[in-house]
This record gives C-alpha cells, sequence and structure tokens, in this order.
C-alpha cells in the first residue's frame, strides 16, 4: 500500500464489472476502495463562484465532488457506466433530472442509488439506514416524471446507467443541501476531525475512513456518568444501549468488519488507536434515550507506522496497535 496512493484523493481509477439491468447484479460489481480513491482533480476542487453553474459532460465512469450540471451523452453504446457522488460530512447529495433522452423499453436504465456499493458491499450497511434496500435504488424508467428530484440521507450517492444508442442523453443537476445531524458519512479526505451527535433517536451512525488511520477520541458523552474503559470487542458494550466502537476491515459495510474496540463509558480526554486496515469506522449506536455525542480526530499512518503495526500486531484481520 504506498503511501503516496494513500495520501491522495479521488481520481478515477475504478474497475467496474460488466453490469446487467438487475440490481442484484449492480450490487456485485467490482468496483474496489483501491480503485476508487487515488487523485482529487483539480477541477473538482476549484472554487466556484455562488452565481456560476458549474457545467461539464459526466463520464461513463465518474467521480462527483462539487455542486453543478452533469451532461452524458452516447458517443457507442455504454452498458456499465457508474457515477461516484460525495459532499461535505455536514451536506445530502440532491440529484435533480433536467432532460433524460433515453429508451427505457431497449433497455437503457439509470438508478440513483442512495450509498455507495463496492464489491457487493453497501455504506451504509443495511443495519445503518432507515430505508429496506430495494427503497434504496430509484430507476428513472420506473419513476420517470414522478420522482425527477432524488435526495440521498448521507454525504454519498451513486449513479448507475446503462445506454445502447450513440447519441442517447440525459442531464442532471447536483446540490449539496446542508444536513443539520450528519449520520453515515464516507470521509474525503485520511485526516482531519469531526463531532458525530445524535440527539435522542434511535439509529446508527458511521463514519467511514477508507483509509489505514490512528483515531484518537477526544471526548464521548453517553448521557450516563461512569468511568471510562476500553477494552476489547469480547465481551463488548452491546448490552449498554448506547456505544460507540471502532471498526477495521478492507470492504466498504460496517456490519461486515471487525470490531477493534468497544466504548460505552464517557470520557474526556485523548485515548487513541491505530488501525491498520483499508477502511477504518467509527460506528455510533444510540437507544434514543440520550443525547449521544463523540469528538475524534483521525490522520494517516506512515509506511513506516504500518510496518511496526503489522509485525507486533497480534490480529489477524488487519493491523491494530
Amino acid at each position: 500500500m504506498e503511501g503516496t496512493f494513500r495520501e491522495q484523493l479521488f481520481f478515477l481509477v475504478l474497475c467496474l464489472s460488466f453490469l446487467k439491468g438487475d440490481t442484484r447484479y449492480i450490487e456485485e460489481n467490482d468496483i474496489t476502495p483501491e480503485g476508487l480513491f487515488a487523485l482529487l482533480n483539480s477541477e473538482l476542487k476549484r472554487e466556484i463562484p455562488e452565481t456560476f453553474i458549474y457545467r461539464r459532460p459526466l463520464r461513463c465512469l465518474d467521480m462527483v465532488a462539487v455542486e453543478g450540471q452533469f451532461t452524458f451523452t452516447a458517443d457507442r453504446p455504454q452498458l456499465s457506466c457508474a457515477a461516484f457522488f460525495i459532499a461535505e460530512p455536514d451536506q445530502v447529495i440532491s440529484v435533480e433530472y433536467n432532460s433524460v433522452d433515453i429508451d427505457c423499453r431497449g433497455g437503457d436504465f439509470i438508478k440513483v442509488f442512495d450509498g455507495w456499493v463496492m464489491k457487493g458491499e453497501k455504506f451504509p450497511s443495511s443495519q445503518d439506514h432507515a430505508l429496506p434496500l430495494m427503497e434504496r435504488y430509484v430507476d428513472y424508467c420506473d419513476s420517470g416524471t414522478v420522482r425527477r428530484t432524488m435526495r440521498s440521507s448521507q454525504n454519498v450517492a451513486m449513479l448507475f446507467f446503462r445506454i445502447h444508442t450513440a447519441g442517447s442523453s440525459f442531464t442532471l443537476t447536483v446540490r449539496k443541501p446542508i444536513n443539520p445531524f450528519p449520520c453515515n458519512i464516507i470521509s474525503q479526505t485520511p485526516e482531519g476531525s469531526f463531532t458525530m451527535v445524535i440527539p435522542q433517536q434511535h439509529r446508527n451512525c458511521s463514519f467511514s475512513i477508507i483509509y489505514p488511520v490512528e483515531i484518537k477520541i477526544a471526548e464521548l458523552s453517553l448521557g450516563h456518568l461512569n468511568d471510562f474503559p476500553i477494552k476489547r470487542s469480547i465481551p463488548g458494550c452491546a448490552g449498554a444501549g448506547d456505544f460507540v466502537e471502532l471498526l477495521g476491515g478492507n470492504g466498504m459495510d460496517p456490519s461486515k468488519m471487525f470490531p477493534v474496540a468497544d466504548l460505552c463509558y464517557n470520557f474526556n480526554g485523548p485515548a487513541q488507536m491505530k488501525i491498520g486496515c483499508d477502511n477504518t469506522v467509527v460506528r455510533m449506536v444510540s437507544s434514543g434515550k440520550f443525547v449521544n455525542r463523540v469528538a475524534f480526530q483521525y490522520r494517516l499512518l506512515d509506511r513506516q507506522e504500518l510496518q511496526r503495526i503489522k509485525v507486533n500486531s497480534v490480529e489477524d484481520f488487519c493491523f491494530t496497535g
């Protein structure tokens, strides 16, 4: 895992297998985290005046990190296309169809997914999303003008599309409305800080960092006053009703990742852990009885740290220290 690779974000080096029209095959595509993140294109990061509507063509394999209007026009049959949308942690994704000229009866489709899918794994996981899986897909060919605008539940969404005929096209507008209580987030960067708050709601929220990182918990408030132990996941804190868990793994779905530590007592002052997995997740489980809050920082592990963790680790799923 090259440090230079992990220190940069986002240019499209995506591996997407041939898509069939059914949802099940879409879920089993070959996109990998390694293929997803590489370099953040300067075009996507430049400052755009509020009065200016950013416009550019949409590519068959694409990453969209800014608001604007995007048009895809097929110059040949395009049967396996996907675009990833990502916003800031405190935003959601809004996708509006401005015009669509495709042949739904001929097998074309455009589907928006509420979240991301890579190699059959979904973020957020089905356990942590308010909607059943099938309701997270919105197919333009099924809904047509009834649902011209879709809004995600978190800061990421995904577009799958297939077009058989050259000249067919569609145009959509992407906006990023503010989300006052962010839940289920993919970080755009390998370093940063975040405070997750669940305001007396019975829900689970995950913050996903697709890098090996050091996590430093600065504050944990779970609505009750107890001492704070960090302990391994067995026996864990599941019986507490309100807790935070650190997870590590090499896929996207938090429900398929390995528990590294459980935190179920109030805490102030840094507690840190290095997790050498491709994906690190801070996940909060809330019973709805309290206002729960966790504040943390994270930073990318360098190559030397990863090597030391690998040598000293007794875990076999990824490297922890």
